[in-house]
């Protein structure tokens, strides 16, 4: 069938062969997924991105991640059906559905690391390495990070031709002129303190990836170059509230804690991780004619952007809009098209946040389930978060900071 299809789609006989597995897959598989591509809520592209993660899975543990998905599919906004979002909720299913599996195929594909040249067109080529995917976010961050200095620096090179030219001088054992900040290849992993301690296998992500097996998390956690950083949240909305620190400067816990919270450029299809973004004042800092300020410098009046949305942001026509404190997105396109997103919490909130003068509670709190762990990682570095009370954390002098973005 591939070969006498080949002449008539006009693709090659491989393609074919992928279609057909894919169309063969939905039906026997993903019956509610193909459903939604009847329907067309869902076109190729991203019924692929789907069949790629479920591909791994027997025909059982497929058709229920293909209902799972279904049911949380019902109520959710139309920015879920994006190829990138719509693959990390199914990463997460895939998860829940078979943990085991997961961590057996995450150690497999790590010994199968590799590195591959492909040649290209106009006398170029692409040099592309496979990775576990924190040491590849390290490599990503550390790179960039250099380019940028350079570019600061006065370098008129693009970002993207510096990225380039820095990692090929690194390779080859040249000097790329600049020597990166320790925090230029750092990444965040998200664990539950229960998982860390192996008494649980839910609830663990890597900064710009998504959900990942709790026992490759550990693994990643107790790397002998570990270093940990508490992270302060509040078990009652799951979301951070501070960072223990030892450094001083409040613009940049500020904008760390910003990072750790929202952790992706919060355009509700962009999933650019936070490192990358510009910190974006939701109400912009300015000082009025009429002796007023703008927004504050603090963290619940920032956000990440990437440097696309947030230039996209002051165009004519487009009205997003962020509410750092709920983590709610509402984009407006200038076609009048409205877009909606909600920020998962970085903890399982509880279903009542604990009072503030309860002793007791407070003291309870080094003991909850409810505490999580975040490493960032260079290539493994780590910081710890722990739940606290609900709390104001930032004194008056941080809200009021008035240092720039970077």
């Amino acid at each position: 069938m591939a070969e006498e299809l080949t002449p008539v789609l006009r693709v090659s006989t491989r393609e074919v062969e992928r279609r057909i597995d894919d169309g063969a897959s939905l039906v026997r598989r993903m019956p509610q997924l193909l459903d939604a591509m009847r329907a067309g809520e869902l076109e190729a592209y991203g019924a692929r991105r789907v069949l790629a993660v479920v591909d791994p899975l027997d025909d059982e543990a497929a058709r229920s991640v293909d209902a799972l998905l279904a049911d949380k599919l019902v109520d959710a906004p139309e920015t879920a059906w994006q190829p990138g979002n719509l693959a990390q909720r199914v990463r997460r299913l895939v998860e829940r559905v078979d943990p085991g599996g997961q961590v057996e195929r995450s150690r497999r594909a790590r010994v199968e690391r590799k590195l591959e040249l492909a040649p290209g067109e106009h006398v170029m080529s692409s040099l592309e390495v496979s990775l576990p995917a924190e040491v590849a976010a390290a490599c990503y961050s550390r790179v960039d990070g250099m380019a940028r200095s350079l570019r600061r620096g006065g370098d008129q090179r693009t970002l993207d031709q510096l990225r380039a030219d820095v990692t090929a001088d690194l390779l080859l054992g040249r000097d790329p002129g600049v020597t990166p900040l320790e925090a230029a290849a750092m990444v965040s992993l998200h664990i539950p303190v229960d998982a860390a301690l192996a008494i649980s296998d839910e609830g663990c992500e890597l900064d710009g990836y998504g959900p990942i097996p709790a026992p490759i998390a550990r693994e990643i956690m107790t790397n002998e170059r570990s270093i940990w950083r508490a992270v302060l949240c509040d078990p009652g909305t799951g979301e951070p509230v501070d960072l223990g620190r030892r450094r001083r400067r409040p613009s940049a816990v500020i904008r760390e804690l910003v990072r750790v919270r929202d952790r992706e450029c919060v355009m509700p299809w962009c999933h650019r991780p936070a490192r990358h973004c510009d910190h974006d004042h939701e109400h912009p800092w300015a000082t009025t004619d009429d002796g007023g300020g703008g927004g504050s410098t603090s963290v619940a009046n920032g956000g990440p952007r990437c440097r696309r949305h947030h230039r996209l942001k002051d165009q004519p026509g487009w009205n997003t809009r962020y509410d750092p404190v709920h983590g709610n997105t509402r984009v407006t396109t200038p076609h009048g098209a409205t877009y909606t997103a909600h920020r998962h919490p970085v903890l399982t909130p509880t279903r009542t946040a604990p009072t503030r003068d309860t002793s007791a509670r407070c003291a309870a709190r080094h003991d909850s389930p409810t505490r999580r762990v975040l490493g960032r990682d260079a290539p493994v570095h780590r910081q710890a978060v722990v739940a606290a009370p609900a709390r104001d954390t930032t004194d008056a002098e941080r809200q009021n900071d008035d240092s720039p973005p970077f």
